[in-house]
């Protein structure tokens, strides 16, 4: 086989994890096949590691598959059991090290900067150190609960070594970005607070160097949606178009299910809707749990990527209620974006973190933790908003929501990432 002449890899948590991260590997390495990329990598964990881990996954035998010419590998773990984490970071570590010794011009982006971004500045180090002189630009994206999970435990729980260890490696890549500019002012913050306490100098670097990289989004997936088709896949649900509110997220806390739930059952609109609860999470049990008697919710755990639009399209309200809690901030919002380009009734939502960034101004805002105002903004949407009302605000959100679009993102960060390389369309 001819060697590729540019080669993209992405280290990330890739599919089968429900989470924004996958689906931003996923956009960025399809739409680098378009631009010169003619091997694109993702580097990953293997599927026994992150089920024991217990995040949230899709189905193996409904992953949506990559474009010839995107390879997904997940490393074996090096070494045996004497090793328990290390093993698996090594064999990610060790495979990259065996990519950037070929001499083929490469771009490194890491998302979620623990452990990732260990992953990416420990290969190119040893790439370094063993001779093999890479021809490597590396990029380090801060995604938001890398910053709001671990950067704030480490303050949170006096550990500023990991803090110290965290930001070294994060400003030694070539880019640094966040996912929104709440992200950007979260670092800065965090690194003021460790410079305050340990006499660094991370603030100063954080301010000049990092910028802000949007979530790229594949809106073609959500555009033009045929009426036929969303009216079919309601019906196979039991559903009617404008019948339903839906929650289409992690069932988590931070996400406000609780609320939504407290909200449906005051609102006066209720009877004439369903409470549609799509996605899994650690909360999903216990809201089972606590709303079985109410046959006007239902949960969906099996909606598939294809479906997903659908069920946005068809909605009379779109809610995520999305609140700060100690371990998670909504840092943008893709699935609020994504909703905005399906169509369909208004989205509401708080002015959480960087949900603001994400909604435009074109949502429904709702304070954070109170029902009483989610099912005041339902009632208003089902009982008094006009037909045009409605319209218009989907157009203004999906107009919006355009400005993500995975090869506007994709070109604006790369053109900056390697300017001795053109951009072909």
């Amino acid at each position: 086989m001819s060697r590729p002449s540019r080669r993209l890899v992405i280290v990330v948590r890739a599919d089968p994890v429900i989470c924004g991260h996958s689906g931003e590997a996923r956009n960025l390495a399809e739409v680098a096949l378009t631009r010169g990329f003619d091997d694109v990598r993702l580097l990953t964990w293997p599927i026994p590691v992150l089920q024991a881990a217990g995040l949230p996954l899709k189905p193996l035998d409904r992953i949506m598959p990559y474009s010839e010419g995107i390879t997904v590998e997940r490393p074996e773990p090096v070494g045996d059991y004497r090793v328990p984490d290390g093993r698996y970071l090594a064999g990610l570590t060790g495979r990259l090290v065996e990519l950037l010794a070929e001499p083929v011009p490469t771009t490194c982006v890491s998302m979620y900067l623990a452990p990732h971004d260990a992953v990416v500045r420990d290969a190119v180090d040893a790439a370094r150190a063993a001779g093999y002189a890479p021809d490597v630009h590396t990029i380090a994206k801060a995604v938001g609960s890398d910053v709001t999970n671990v950067i704030r435990s480490c303050l949170y729980e006096r550990r500023f070594g990991a803090a110290v260890v965290l930001f070294t490696r994060f400003l030694a890549n070539d880019q640094v970005i966040a996912v929104s500019e709440y992200t950007r002012q979260e670092i800065i913050a965090c690194a003021e607070a460790v410079d305050t306490h340990c006499g660094t100098r991370f603030a100063r670097q954080c301010v000049r160097r990092i910028s802000v990289s949007y979530p790229p989004i594949d809106t073609s997936a959500y555009l033009d949606l045929d009426p036929a088709l969303v009216d079919t896949a309601l019906k196979r649900r039991g559903l009617e178009r404008d019948g339903y509110v839906l929650f289409l997220s992690r069932v988590t806390r931070a996400k406000g299910i609780y609320d939504l739930v407290d909200a449906f059952a005051q609102c006066q609109a209720q009877s004439r809707l369903k409470l549609v609860v799509a996605g899994n999470g650690p909360e999903l049990e216990h809201v089972q749990a606590i709303t079985q008697h109410n046959d006007r919710i239902l949960f969906l755990t099996d909606v598939e990527d294809e479906e997903k639009p659908m069920l946005m399209n068809g909605c009379a309200v779109y809610a995520l209620p999305t609140k700060p809690e100690p371990d998670f901030v909504e840092t943008f919002g893709i699935a609020l974006t994504e909703k905005m380009l399906a169509g369909g009734g208004p989205v509401i939502t708080t002015n959480t973190g960087g949900v603001g960034e994400a909604v435009g101004g074109t949502a429904i805002l709702v304070e954070a933790g109170n029902a009483t105002h989610i099912a005041a903004a339902i009632d208003r949407v089902v009982l008094d908003m006009p037909a045009e009302e409605r319209q218009l605000m989907a157009d203004r959100a999906r107009e919006h929501a355009l400005s993500f679009d995975r090869v506007r993102v994709f070109d604006s960060l790369f053109a900056t990432s390697n300017p001795a390389v053109a951009l072909t369309g």
